[in-house]
C-alpha cells in the first residue's frame, strides 16, 4: 500500500479554565465540555494491518487526560493564588499551565506531551491534534 494512513482517537472531557487579561467575560472562570481529536500515523502499517492499536492510544491519551484536565479548572501558572482558593473551598483540582490556557495553547501543550512523552516509544508520529473548545470553536496542531 503507498497510501500514509492516518487514524485518528477522539477524547472528551469537562474543564473549567479562566484567561488572565481577556478582554470580556472569558476573564472568569468558566467551564467547556473539551474534545480532542488526535490523528497520527506510522512509517508502515504493523504485521496485521495497522497504524496502532486503538486501544493504545485510548489508554495513554484518556488516562493523562483524566489525570489531569478532566474536572478540573486550568489555569495560567501566575493564577496559582486563585488555584489554591478554589482548590480548598470546593476540593476542586487546578491545572496549572505556563501560559494562558486557550484553545489554542491547551493544544499546542497536548501535541508537545503526545509527541515528546505519550507516544515517543510507540513509533507513530502524531500529525495533528485538534482541541474543540466548544462544538463551533476549534484549535489545530499539525
Amino acid at each position: 500500500m503507498n497510501s500514509r494512513v492516518i487514524i485518528t482517537r477522539r477524547v472528551e472531557f469537562d474543564a473549567a479554565h479562566r484567561l488572565r487579561e481577556h478582554e470580556s467575560k472569558c476573564r472568569h472562570v468558566h467551564g467547556h465540555r473539551y474534545v480532542v481529536e488526535a490523528s497520527f500515523s506510522a512509517p508502515e502499517l504493523d504485521k496485521i494491518g495497522r497504524v496502532v492499536d486503538f486501544g493504545i492510544l485510548k489508554e495513554k491519551l484518556q488516562t493523562w487526560i483524566d489525570a489531569n484536565w478532566d474536572h478540573t479548572i486550568i489555569l495560567h501558572q501566575d493564577d496559582k493564588e486563585l488555584g489554591r482558593f478554589i482548590d480548598g473551598h470546593t476540593g476542586q483540582t487546578s491545572f496549572y499551565m505556563p501560559c494562558n490556557p486557550t484553545a489554542e495553547n491547551m493544544a499546542a501543550f497536548l501535541a508537545e506531551l503526545c509527541r515528546k512523552e505519550l507516544f515517543a516509544s510507540e513509533g507513530i508520529e502524531l500529525v495533528s491534534l485538534k482541541l474543540f473548545e466548544t462544538p463551533n470553536c476549534s484549535a489545530t496542531v499539525c
